[in-house]
């Protein structure tokens, strides 16, 4: 039940109580009236939500909203494609979860507000075509054990959760799942799902980009907003996981770099400073941009999505957001015309194979 209901069914109760209690009052007879008494009451205040947290409050729901719709496009790209992630596919729970400590400072009231977020860890998102979607795993259910080990609460609950959950995942191809929902435990069976293990995260900042650095992909608010379509979102995610697979982040030297801008920019309150200039990236070489423009193809058409708009896509995000806007997508990935070339190489190869009904390997 989340917090709303709660006020609601509270707010029927108490009104239902005092509607009987006048109906009893008045239907008893007069009485002499009583000495009068002095009657003490105490009413507790309302908490007072300071225009700082309200602000909070707004802008976390916004990035959660964001970070749903960046999971569930991703789900199919991850676990369609476990077998060209080479090294860096893994058995996943299919799931992340979080409480209120996830956060700080104000968000913390955010959390349990907006959230609904306690002590305990709640199911923040579910990865689509994951083990857990399948056996119905929800967004808000409450994870108390696995395979009998309770899980950890309190502040350190998601890095203490993850000491318990890793060794189990690892271990096998099935995990018992004791979850709260609805105010009763239930046990659900989470196949382990294989797929391309890495982190998927939304940056709280409107430059149009995405940055991988090996183990994560982080694209960010303004380029889920210019991007708009699923398609185009998985268009830009597909790329920057096929820049992690063929090892480019490493090949380039810019893992740090771009690995300091992710832990930035995942922030609620990012030092958008750090933006300045180039931010110290230096731009994709063509030959490894265009080879994880063709990989990328390859994991959209096998994700289930539509390939015939990449080109357009690149070409409308290069006229809008040219190679002059620094920190934009562009500057970081100028060889245009190279890149459009290779993509149109690409999804001419992906249709014949469709047709062909041969298998979608680059």
């Amino acid at each position: 039940m989340n917090m709303t209901n709660k006020f609601g069914a509270f707010s029927l109760v108490a009104a239902s109580a005092l509607l009987s209690a006048c109906s009893t009052f008045q239907s008893q007879p007069a009485a002499p009236e009583p000495t009068p008494a002095v009657v003490s009451t105490v009413t507790e205040a309302p908490p007072v939500v300071t225009a700082k947290m309200a602000a909070a409050r707004q802008q976390l729901s916004q990035m959660v909203a964001l970070q749903d719709r960046l999971y569930r496009v991703a789900g199919p790209l991850l676990i369609n494609n476990a077998d060209l992630c080479r090294n860096q596919a893994r058995n996943l729970l299919g799931f992340t979860a979080k409480n209120k400590y996830s956060y700080s400072g104000e968000f913390v009231d955010a959390a349990q507000a907006v959230l609904n977020y306690g002590d305990r860890l709640e199911v923040a998102s579910v990865l689509a075509g994951s083990g857990a979607a399948r056996v119905g795993l929800r967004k808000g259910d409450v994870l108390v054990a696995a395979d009998g080990k309770l899980l950890p609460v309190g502040t350190n609950a998601e890095t203490e959760a993850a000491a318990v959950l890793g060794p189990l995942v690892g271990a096998n191809r099935v995990l018992t799942l004791t979850i709260a929902r609805g105010g009763s435990n239930q046990q659900l069976r989470v196949p382990v799902t294989r797929a391309c293990a890495f982190k998927i995260d939304i940056g709280n900042s409107d430059n149009i980009n995405a940055y991988s650095d090996g183990q994560r992909v982080m694209i960010t608010r303004g380029m889920v907003n210019f991007a708009q379509s699923d398609d185009a979102i998985a268009y830009v995610l597909a790329k920057d996981i096929a820049h992690n697979v063929l090892g480019h982040a490493a090949t380039t030297k810019q893992a740090y770099t771009i690995g300091s801008i992710i832990d930035n920019l995942v922030a609620v309150r990012p030092d958008l400073s750090m933006l300045i200039g180039t931010a110290g990236v230096k731009p994709m070489p063509q030959e490894l941009d265009a080879a994880a423009d063709n990989l990328s193809l390859y994991m959209v058409a096998r994700a289930g999505y539509n390939v015939d708009g990449a080109r357009a896509f690149w070409q409308r995000l290069a006229t809008q957001y040219p190679a002059t806007v620094l920190n934009g997508y562009t500057a970081n990935h100028p060889s245009v015309a190279y890149r459009l070339s290779t993509i149109d190489k690409s999804v001419a190869a992906i249709r014949s194979k469709q047709s062909a009904k041969q298998p979608l390997v680059p």
